[in-house]
């Protein structure tokens, strides 16, 4: 049987790390209160220029992740058919991201599409992957998950709530069609669009002359906005039923579990979700303390970073889960 196998995964963050007593020096703020809160210890941010350019671009870092998954596969870049890239903050409003990577890879004629499902672009992008090998559309996928967040956030004390939650940093996974019983076994995807306005970012907005105007930039409407308390009710309770949906689907149960790679949104998250599957810490990938949440790079950085502590075997079966704005949600199950 023809499956999409990942065959190789890469990695990419910024140098500058920005820790939570750094944060404490710009907000009221302290180590203990967002640690408490999210389990986030240190992210990492994009050098900025005098001019408050970042010194690199999301598809750049995107590229670094991409060539790190290619070397690890084995394969030649030029083989690459299709590039999917997931990401809610590309390089410019028009063209996406997807674009740039297959010019900074040297591709000459590969297709390239974005996903914009933020927190569960990965997710939905590994299971495009699969439905374009399946199809017979491609043969190798490069799927990469990237965020340039730290532009993007109200570092003051307004905007406290959220800025302390969020990184910058890519992570990438070649998929390619392969024969046997390792690959993606199955995948469920869902959204819940009147939730939306409970996590978003309302400007700049395409239905009207001026995406964005004066008026929107005092009310800080053009800085993400979160109803805190819901969305961790509603990922709680999403995570366990998209792991369970996708392990039956998959003809499994959670006995059969070898590690689940949650997004990596806030530690108490992935506790929660780990206890109602019980599942033990063992079993719950997170690095959440050191990267903060990087939306749709979560999970290919957490993937790489599994795969190179020996956390990830050959013939493990693994479940990737995430929730996030939209309300979207999803789950991938993996013969490894």
């Amino acid at each position: 049987m023809t499956r999409a196998t990942i065959i190789g995964t890469g990695m990419y963050v910024p140098s500058r790390v920005v820790t939570n007593e750094d944060l404490a020096a710009r907000m009221e703020t302290t180590d203990e209160w967002i640690t408490e809160r999210s389990g986030i210890k240190e992210r990492r941010w994009l050098e900025t220029d005098a001019d408050g350019w970042t010194i690199e671009t999301g598809s750049e870092m995107g590229a670094a992740a991409a060539r790190q998954a290619i070397e690890a596969a084995g394969i030649e870049t030029e083989s690459i058919d299709q590039i999917i890239y997931a990401t809610l903050n590309p390089d410019c409003f028009f063209p996406g991201n997807g674009v740039f990577i297959e010019d900074l890879l040297g591709l000459r004629n590969a297709g390239a599409m974005d996903i914009r499902n933020q927190c569960t672009g990965f997710i939905y992008g590994l299971a495009a992957a699969d439905g374009f090998i399946r199809a017979g559309t491609a043969e190798t996928v490069l799927v990469i998950g990237g965020e340039v967040q730290s532009t993007a956030l109200d570092v003051s004390d307004r905007g406290r709530d959220m800025a302390v939650l969020f990184g910058d940093g890519a992570g990438a996974a070649v998929v390619q069609a392969t024969e046997g019983e390792r690959g993606i076994l199955a995948s469920v995807l869902h959204s819940q669009g009147r939730f939306a306005k409970d996590l978003w970012c309302e400007a700049p907005v395409g239905n009207r002359m001026e995406r964005i105007t004066p008026e929107m930039i005092k009310e800080t409407r053009h800085y993400p906005k979160m109803d805190g308390r819901l969305v961790f009710k509603h990922a709680t309770r999403r995570f366990c039923e998209a792991i369970t949906e996708v392990l039956a689907k998959g003809g499994m149960n959670i006995e059969d579990l070898n590690l689940l790679i949650p997004h990596q949104a806030n530690q108490r998250i992935t506790d929660a979700v780990g206890q109602r599957m019980g599942l033990p810490p063992e079993r719950v990938f997170s690095n959440i303390a050191r990267y903060g949440n990087t939306t749709a790079a979560t999970i290919p950085i957490a993937m790489a970073e599994a795969e190179r502590q020996g956390r990830l075997k050959q013939g493990d079966i693994v479940v990737t889960v995430a929730f996030g704005s939209g309300f979207t949600w999803g789950a991938n199950l993996i013969r490894w």
